[in-house]
């Protein structure tokens, strides 16, 4: 019996030294993953991941301020842009417990002036299914000298109300800010509070997220980064001409924090706190286009998650909670511009995570392909009925375009004549040719999976 239990204790201690062995492999691959990205200029920022309490990665990467040659550290202080949603999203359902409204009420009750507030709910609003025109969608560069300072909430309103709905509330999904700004003065008419202090008692208080902030222009804090339109190894450009003011932002995307703050916020989304066990059920069940109230909801890797990211000029953000394996993910990047996202540094992460396949970034140079060559790939690929891929020839680079899928319009690098590389979002592009040499399918290895496109003209 002494030799079976010290065998078995042995055999234990093998298993637990295994596990801390593939732990730490884990931890090691994800900083050698970042550090690439770092080095190919996609990522300049702090990352926070953690799995069941324990911190896989806690690291920061590149410069907080360049100029002054002041590196990012765990201190630093980012814009989360529409992660913001999440806050407002929460302050609402909090209020709706507390009795102050229905988020069932029509617009009419708060914005009796919009010529459409008896059609659309404050449910409406949270799920991005109000057919309200977005109002940052109207804001150029020439705009710069106007949202860079303080804005008079009712010039916002009045720029909302002034346009057609694009649909009937209700029946589509359509990403807007418009309607988290609206929830934002909501708040303030039925507290009489303004919408900053609200989140400020309702949810940063009580988690002592004492590092997060919204009016960075009077914040005397010198943890806040510089945020960079392009940050690379000959270009250093901030974005400080084009950084709108919080009153722009507002409840749509104005908050600044940390990545330590940000996982007190993912815990106490996964532990159900501040709001009601049945708010917090509201708040995570799907509604249209893998959208809740202010979360995408999806799976990967055969794995559910809740995320959400944000791109504000100068900066780019992304949680992403997997609900069964509690892991967190906090990326919060100092370097960006609208329509960027870490949707792939994210999924390559969670690639690392559970042993799936991934690929180091590397600079792509790529070759050039004869214009007789590239215009073989041009034409549409469908993913499905609803779903479409776009090749397009321009001065000869290769653009994909996926409207309803999130993609802008980008570039196409040839590795060979198979396989091209969408930086964008750290994906591999293969196209599939038919034994007459004609381009018949489209493969997106992406997320740790492949996606086949039909090439339908």
């Amino acid at each position: 019996m002494k030799n079976m239990s010290s065998a078995f204790i042995i055999f234990v201690l093998n298993i637990i030294a295994a596990k801390g062995q593939s732990l730490d492999s884990v931890s090691q691959k994800l900083d050698e993953y970042l550090l690439a990205a770092n080095k190919v200029n996609k990522f300049n920022g702090n990352a926070l991941i953690v799995q069941n309490g324990k911190i896989l990665l806690q690291k920061s990467y590149g410069y907080k301020n360049f100029a002054a040659h002041i590196l990012n550290d765990s201190n630093t202080i980012f814009q989360i842009g529409s992660i913001t949603k999440q806050f407002t999203a929460t302050v609402i359902l909090k209020l709706q417990e507390e009795g102050k409204f229905s988020v069932n009420d029509t617009l009419s009750k708060y914005f009796p002036e919009f010529k459409y507030a008896k059609e659309i709910t404050i449910e409406n609003l949270l799920t991005h299914t109000s057919g309200i025109h977005n109002y940052t969608a109207d804001i150029d560069e020439e705009d710069s000298a106007l949202v860079c300072n303080p804005v008079d909430k009712q010039l916002a309103l009045d720029i909302i109300f002034k346009h057609n709905l694009d649909f009937k509330p209700g029946t589509q999904f359509s990403y807007d800010n418009s309607g988290y700004y609206l929830l934002g003065t909501i708040i303030e008419k039925v507290t009489g509070k303004s919408y900053e202090q609200n989140v400020h008692d309702i949810i940063f208080t009580p988690l002592q997220m004492n590092h997060s902030l919204f009016d960075f222009k009077h914040s005397t804090d010198t943890n806040i980064a510089t945020g960079y339109q392009i940050l690379n190894d000959s270009i250093k450009k901030e974005a400080s001409a084009w950084r709108w003011d919080s009153t722009i932002t507002y409840a749509a995307g104005a908050i600044w924090s940390t990545t330590s703050d940000m996982y007190k916020w993912s815990q106490a989304i996964a532990n159900k706190k501040i709001i009601s066990a049945d708010s917090w059920k509201v708040m995570t069940t799907q509604y249209l286009e893998k959208y809740i109230y202010c979360f995408y909801i999806d799976l990967m890797f055969g794995k559910q998650i809740i995320s959400h990211g944000g791109g504000i000029p100068g900066f780019i953000s992304y949680l992403c909670y997997y609900t069964d394996e509690n892991v967190t993910i906090i990326l919060l990047n100092n370097e960006g511009w609208f329509d960027e996202a870490m949707n792939g540094i994210n999924a390559d992460v969670s690639a690392i995570i559970f042993h799936k396949p991934y690929e180091i970034m590397s600079n792509h140079v790529g070759i050039k392909l004869p214009d007789d060559v590239l215009i073989k790939y041009v034409g549409q690929y469908d993913f499905d009925k609803k779903h479409h891929v776009y090749i397009t020839l321009e001065n000869n680079q290769l653009q994909m375009e996926a409207p309803q899928g999130g993609l802008p319009k980008s570039p196409l690098f040839a590795d060979d004549e198979t396989n091209f590389y969408l930086k964008i979002i750290n994906a591999r592009i293969e196209f599939v040719k038919d034994s007459s040499g004609n381009i018949i399918q489209l493969i997106s290895h992406y997320f740790g999976k492949a996606d086949v496109c039909k090439k339908v003209k």
